[in-house]
C-alpha cells in the first residue's frame, strides 16, 4: 500500500480515536445516565476541554470527506507521485496536531495548523487537473 492510501487509513483510525475523546470527554460532563440514555431535550452545555474536543472532532468530520475523496480519485486515477504524497501527509500530521491545539485553545496556531491541513488536500487533489 503506498503513503497516501496508508495516511488515509490512519485518518480514519484518527477519527474513531476523536469521535471516542469527545464521547468520554462529554461523558464526565454530563454523566453515563445522559450518555445511555435517548438524549431527548437539551444536554447539559459543554465546555472548556470537552468543548473543545468536540469541535475539533466536528471540524474533522468538515475536512475528512474532501481529504478521503482526493485520495482515492488519485489512487483510482493512477496519479500518485511524490506530491501527493507530501499532501496526504501534510493533513494526516496536522490533523494529529489540531486536536491537542483545540484542546488546549491556542486559537491562532490552531488556524495555521487548520491551514497545513487544507493545503495537503489541495497538494493531493492537484495531482488531478
Amino acid at each position: 500500500m503506498n503513503t497516501e492510501l496508508k495516511l488515509l487509513a490512519l485518518s480514519i483510525v484518527l477519527g474513531i480515536v476523536q469521535l471516542f475523546s469527545g464521547s468520554i470527554s462529554s461523558t464526565a460532563v454530563r454523566g453515563s445516565k445522559w450518555n445511555m440514555g435517548n438524549r431527548e431535550g437539551n444536554p447539559p452545555p459543554l465546555s472548556g476541554v470537552p468543548a473543545r474536543l468536540n469541535l475539533a472532532f466536528e471540524n474533522f468530520k468538515e475536512t475528512f470527506p474532501f481529504f478521503a475523496a482526493a485520495v482515492l480519485l488519485v489512487a483510482a486515477t493512477s496519479r500518485f507521485s511524490p506530491s501527493t504524497a507530501l499532501g496526504a501527509q501534510l493533513y494526516f500530521w496536522a490533523r494529529v496536531v489540531y486536536v491537542p491545539v483545540y484542546a488546549a485553545g491556542i486559537v491562532g496556531v490552531r488556524s495555521l495548523v487548520w491551514l497545513v491541513s487544507i493545503a495537503g488536500i489541495v497538494l493531493v487533489l492537484a495531482a488531478l487537473f
